[in-house]
C-alpha cells in the first residue's frame, strides 16, 4: 500500500511539473509575427513616371547569406514603383542595413524566461510532496523530502526543456531619400560623435546644401511560438519586414 502511495506521489509530481511546459505549448501554439516601425515616414505623392526607386540593402548581422533586397524590390513593383540601379535616375533612394537576425530576448521572451525559472522552483515544491510520500513508505523524512524536491525540480527542468518559448527577430535601420524639385535645395547640418579610447570622444560637424530630403527609421519584426525554428520563422519575418518597408512608398 505504501508503495502504491509512493507511485501516485511520483506520478503527481511528473504531471504537475509539466504544467508550465504544457501552458507554454498551448499559449504559444500559433505563430505570432509582428512588425513595428520606430518612426512614421510620409513621402510626397509623385506622378507615375516619377515612381522610380534606387535600392541598396546591406547586411551586417551574423547571417551573411540573409537577403531581403529581392523581396523589397518585388513588393515595390507591386506598389507601382520601378527600381533602378542608377541613383541619378531615381526620385527616391531606399537604403537599409540589417543589424540583427536570429534569436532575441524581448518582453514576451523575458516573461517566458521568468516563467521558466519559476517552473524549477515550483517543481521543487511539488517534489517535496513526493518526498513526503517516500518518507512515509520507509526511511528518514528529511532526507527523502530533500531528495524528492531535487527530483521534482529535475523533472520540471526536463519538461520545460522540451517546450521552449522562442522569439526570433530582424532589426533593420532604413534611410529613405526623396529628391527635391528642380531648383530647390535642402539645408543640412550633421553632427557625429564617436568615442576615442575609454575617456575621450571626437565630435564632427558638417553643413551644406543637398538635393535630397532624408528620413530615418528602425523596423523591428518579431516571430514568437513554442519551439519555433529559424527556417520556419525567417519567411514570415521577411514578409512582414519587407511589406512594412515597401509600404512607405
Amino acid at each position: 500500500m505504501d508503495l502504491h502511495k509512493t507511485l501516485i506521489a511520483l506520478a503527481l509530481t511528473m504531471a504537475i511539473s509539466g504544467c508550465a511546459a504544457t501552458s507554454t505549448s498551448i499559449a504559444k501554439r500559433n505563430l505570432d509575427v509582428q512588425t513595428k516601425m520606430s518612426d512614421t515616414i510620409f513621402l510626397d505623392p509623385v506622378k507615375p513616371s516619377a515612381r522610380v526607386v534606387y535600392v541598396e540593402v546591406r547586411n551586417t548581422s551574423d547571417k551573411p547569406d540573409f537577403d531581403i533586397e529581392r523581396d523589397i524590390i518585388e513588393k515595390l513593383n507591386v506598389n507601382g514603383f520601378r527600381v533602378t540601379g542608377d541613383p541619378d535616375r531615381a526620385q527616391f533612394m531606399l537604403q537599409a542595413n540589417v543589424l540583427q537576425a536570429g534569436k532575441t530576448s524581448q518582453t514576451a521572451a523575458e516573461e517566458a524566461n521568468r516563467g521558466g525559472f519559476g517552473s524549477v522552483l515550483t517543481g521543487g515544491a511539488v517534489g517535496a510532496a513526493a518526498g513526503w510520500g517516500l518518507g512515509k513508505a520507509g526511511g528518514k523524512d528529511s532526507v527523502l523530502t530533500a531528495g524528492g524536491a531535487l527530483l521534482g525540480a529535475g523533472i520540471a527542468t526536463v519538461a520545460d526543456a522540451f517546450v521552449q518559448d522562442v522569439t526570433y527577430s530582424i532589426i533593420t535601420d532604413i534611410q529613405i531619400s526623396e529628391r527635391v524639385a528642380p531648383g530647390d535645395y535642402v539645408s543640412q547640418d550633421e553632427e557625429l560623435k564617436s568615442s576615442q579610447g575609454s575617456s575621450g570622444s571626437i565630435s564632427q560637424y558638417s553643413s551644406g546644401q543637398g538635393r535630397w530630403k532624408r528620413y530615418r527609421s528602425r523596423v523591428v519584426s518579431t516571430a514568437n511560438q513554442a519551439n519555433l525554428d529559424w527556417p520556419d520563422a525567417a519567411p514570415q519575418l521577411v514578409d512582414g519586414l519587407t511589406r512594412s518597408i515597401a509600404g512607405i512608398f
